[in-house]
């Protein structure tokens, strides 16, 4: 695990979205599991331009970077994502992610 990260420039690897998620073009998703406290776990995301659905965790995150939109089929809300968003997800929401400029976000979510 690690203590310190510059959480703007982390190397992640990339790996194609599943291909049973995607809605839209080819994205690609990245992560780096940064560590855990008090029951929580904390870590980096990122997405490349592309959409796809998700079946989400409790989670809080911060955009860090990069522009897109999440949506909420129970109640078709949408989530404009920039620079600076702080979002709390639901455990069970059903989301779809646009992304139309990479997407990077800390997250922190229960073990």
């Amino acid at each position: 695990m690690i203590d310190l990260a510059d959480a703007a420039s982390a190397e992640l690897t990339h790996t194609p979205a599943s291909a049973d998620q995607v809605v839209d073009g080819s994205p690609m998703v990245g992560y780096l599991l940064l560590g855990e406290f008090s029951g929580q776990e904390y870590g980096i995301w990122e997405m490349t331009p592309g959409a796809m659905w998700d079946v989400e965790e409790d989670e809080l995150f911060v955009v860090l970077s990069g522009r897109g939109v999440v949506e909420h089929a129970e109640d078709s809300t949408r989530t404009e994502l920039a620079p600076g968003v702080v979002v709390r997800l639901t455990a069970g929401a059903r989301t779809t992610w646009t992304v139309t400029e990479t997407l990077r976000k800390v997250w922190v979510t229960p073990l």
